[in-house]
């Protein structure tokens, strides 16, 4: 395999800035989607922007920095998905509003009207001149541009975010995230079509997973916020089932002290998907790994 004969000491060039020619990931069909997630030996490893890419001037789950963001490099979006009081979907981590907004109090008790007249704060917890968005206008905005992995947060029937999905023709680029067999099973149940993002830390998991109907070719893996075990990716790997490291937290932080190069490592260890708060200092280092092992595919243009 790939990953096994080529090692980080083939690295050649010369990377201090993304400047990818080809950024957006054009998807069409489901068909498509399953193949450029189904993992080969020329598999093109990915970056996940957690929260969408966060940066001073930029909030967080806003359709303004998924767009910065994925100017940059062929990207991944992890947002996450809230509900109003009158039952719209939008785009918020909290339950409450204060952290990222300049709003008070819980997103549930607004309508989405409500809802706009707040300002999103960036990184620095800045005011911004952005606004809320929901989950149809990011839908709209990601066709074409970017595979959407969807974090529905507590009490967001996953009935409501599938009828979306299929009502703005979003499948091809749409993947819904999952904490449990239990969970994925009733996606799976309900929309037998999407791809599904399951926590798999080790083969029983997705065995137990198998158990509850869940096909491999519907799941992309999420491996937990530390790198897998070999044997581990090589039993994903041979399912045709990519492995995502959230590097955000501990990993992330790692890279900081030790040299972004962690990056390169991890996805040459068997990672094919970093979900990172760093995305353009990850992203370097996949670029990187995408030209010294000639890396491309049909679908990024």
């Amino acid at each position: 395999m790939l990953l096994l004969v080529m090692g980080s000491c083939t690295m050649t060039g010369s990377f201090t800035t993304l400047s990818a020619d080809k950024t957006n990931i054009e998807i069409k069909t489901l068909d498509d989607l399953y193949q450029f997630l189904t993992h080969t030996a020329d598999r093109v490893p990915l970056i996940s922007a957690h929260r969408g890419g966060p940066e001073p001037g930029y909030p967080e789950n806003a359709i303004e920095t998924f767009e910065k963001s994925a100017k940059r490099q062929p990207l991944i979006i992890e947002c996450d998905i809230a509900l109003t009081k009158d039952s719209v979907l939008v785009l918020m981590h909290d339950d409450k509003l204060d952290r990222t907004s300049n709003g008070k109090g819980y997103v549930k008790d607004y309508t989405f009207k409500e809802l706009q007249e707040f300002r999103l704060k960036d990184t620095d917890g800045e005011l911004t001149s952005y606004r809320i968005p929901s989950l149809e206008k990011a839908l709209e905005w990601g066709a074409g541009k970017v595979i959407y992995t969807l974090d529905i947060k507590r009490n967001v029937p996953y009935e409501l975010v599938i009828d979306l999905v299929r009502r703005k023709k979003a499948a091809p680029y749409s993947i819904l995230i999952t904490y449990s067999a239990t969970q994925a099973a009733k996606v799976h149940k309900l929309a037998p079509e999407l791809m599904i993002s399951a926590s798999i830390s080790k083969p029983e998991d997705l065995l137990r997973l198998n158990d509850y109907g869940v096909p491999d070719n519907r799941l992309v893996a999420f491996v937990g916020t530390s790198e897998a075990q070999p044997e581990t990716y090589q039993f994903l790997h041979e399912h045709g089932i990519l492995c995502i490291v959230g590097t955000m937290g501990n990993l992330d932080e790692q890279a900081k002290a030790r040299g972004d190069a962690l990056y390169f490592d991890m996805i040459d260890r068997g990672a094919d998907i970093l979900s990172t708060d760093r995305p353009v200092e990850a992203g370097i280092q996949l670029q990187k790994y995408r030209t010294d092992y000639r890396l491309s595919s049909d679908f990024i243009k």
